[in-house]
């Protein structure tokens, strides 16, 4: 498999940062989120044969996610994850000639190990990488005129089983050249914890910007059938809460799917099963709980994979998402009982393939095993175009996406921006009254069918880099 991917070698990286400002506030988990830097990463890499060539990532620095750590500030968090991305692209640039994968590969457990040492941990270093490994991926794709998707099945970024040993005599190539874009993937939307679930809930705090403020206007304006909902820990008022829910859904959103995500809320296991046992008693649930797909990281990463979680995992699937902090995890979270894991292009886009072959030899092996395709407040523009193409190589049929709700459409960038992603990507994106480009989503559709044609990783246009500040994420470097 590796002979067909190119050799190259990452010779150069800079990264800026645009201010992010969200329209309504996010809450999930421990923090409520009104605003963060969004990091860019603009690679350089030059294959054997001489040629040179560009690519680019970018992510938001969200807080309290990645490292929980309560004493920590804000600014502590995104100091963190700008550390954690300096390391990664610097030992990625150290590893020399190798395949684009190869590269990730080799680096990988020397950034991980300085992440340690500077008291960084898995998920956090996870970042720094997923956004170097992208900036390659699409430097090499458009060096060659290939898509993404081109280059997973064609395998020319070089995947291997080094970093999933458990994966040697899996079929990995055929895996590989099966991976097939759709045209459309549905959009499951987030129901934060202190977000409004009826338009009355909204009253006396409207912003009347034009973009839904509750669950029940976005159920009418976006068609949407599939859901996330959080939730935060404490049984009686998580009870009422998914009950108010159930109500407008059961109500408006016809056959409907949801998944339930606990943020690692929960002390444990049984405190899970509390909850579950809770729903199944509540008639006003009876619905809402025969429409769950899964259960995403209940229970607090320290405690999540030291004991099995068999006694839930046999009446639903139950996700690992926090700690999956590297690649050996789903294995070990498997021996656990847990049949799913989830895919985040803030987490790694190899470790999400890989992890998706996993559920495919899990699964042929016996049992039912799941991936779900998750969001991190993902910006209009590069970031939510390369997690969707992420989120369809992996096979997800849909993917979480509150960034388009949370913040009003390409928020921050220059309407020229805007106007170019709008251009390029018109299946993906509309114009709204007020001129600002923003996600479209039919019937609860989004389009991937520019994306999947793009050169690169998932975006036809560069973002206008003019308009952003350099990041001190590689002053030391």
């Amino acid at each position: 498999m590796e002979s067909a991917a190119p050799r190259l070698r990452l010779i150069a990286v800079e990264c800026f940062e645009r201010p992010v400002t969200l329209r309504l506030p996010f809450r999930f988990g421990v923090v409520t989120l009104r605003e963060a830097p969004q990091l860019f990463v603009r690679a350089r890499i030059r294959t054997a044969d001489g040629r040179e060539g560009g690519g680019i990532s970018a992510e938001l620095l969200v807080p309290k996610w990645f490292d929980k750590t309560p004493e920590l500030s804000n600014d502590d968090n995104f100091n963190q994850l700008r550390r954690s991305f300096e390391s990664a692209q610097r030992h990625a640039i150290a590893v020399g000639d190798n395949t684009a994968f190869g590269i990730t590969a080799s680096a990988n457990a020397a950034h991980r190990a300085e992440c340690t040492k500077a008291g960084l941990n898995g998920l956090v270093a996870s970042f720094g990488q997923a956004l170097t490994e992208r900036a390659i991926i699409d430097a090499l794709g458009r060096l060659e005129g290939a898509s993404a998707a081109a280059l997973v099945r064609d395998n020319r970024l070089g995947i291997t089983t080094a970093l999933t040993p458990d994966l040697d005599g899996f079929d990995l190539g055929t895996f590989l050249a099966s991976r097939q874009p759709a045209d459309t993937i549905a959009a499951r939307h987030t129901v934060g914890l202190v977000d409004a679930i009826t338009r009355a809930d909204t009253a006396g705090k409207r912003l009347d910007d034009g973009l839904p403020e509750s669950l029940e206007e976005v159920i009418a304006a976006y068609g949407q059938r599939y859901f996330k909902l959080k939730v935060g820990g404490k049984i009686d008022e998580d009870m009422e809460r998914l009950a108010a829910i159930a109500a407008v859904l059961d109500r408006d959103a016809g056959a409907y799917k949801a998944t339930l995500d606990g943020n690692e809320q929960y002390e444990n296991v049984d405190a899970v099963l509390a909850l579950w046992k809770r729903m199944g008693e509540d008639r006003r649930l009876a619905r809402l709980k025969a429409s769950l797909l899964l259960i995403e990281q209940p229970i607090a990463r320290g405690e999540a994979l030291s004991k099995p979680v068999h006694p839930l995992a046999k009446d639903i699937p139950v996700e690992i998402d926090e700690s999956d902090a590297d690649f050996d995890v789903f294995p070990r979270a498997k021996a656990l009982g847990y049949t799913g894991i989830s895919s985040k292009s803030c987490k790694g886009f190899y470790r999400a393939l890989l992890n998706s072959a996993r559920v495919a030899k899990y699964s042929a092996e016996g049992g039912h095993f799941v991936m779900s395709a998750e969001d991190l407040t993902t910006q209009g523009g590069v970031a939510v175009q390369q997690d969707l193409m992420l989120a369809s190589l992996v096979g997800a049929t849909h993917v979480e996406r509150n960034g388009h709700h949370y913040v009003d459409g390409m928020a921050g960038a220059p309407q020229a921006e805007q106007d170019a992603f709008l251009a390029a990507h018109g299946d993906l994106y509309a114009r709204a009254a007020n001129g600002r480009v923003r996600l479209r989503i039919r019937n609860g559709d989004i389009s991937l069918r520019s994306i999947a044609r793009a050169p690169g990783l998932a975006a036809a246009v560069m973002p206008d880099w003019s308009a952003m500040r350099p990041s001190t994420a590689l002053a030391n470097s």
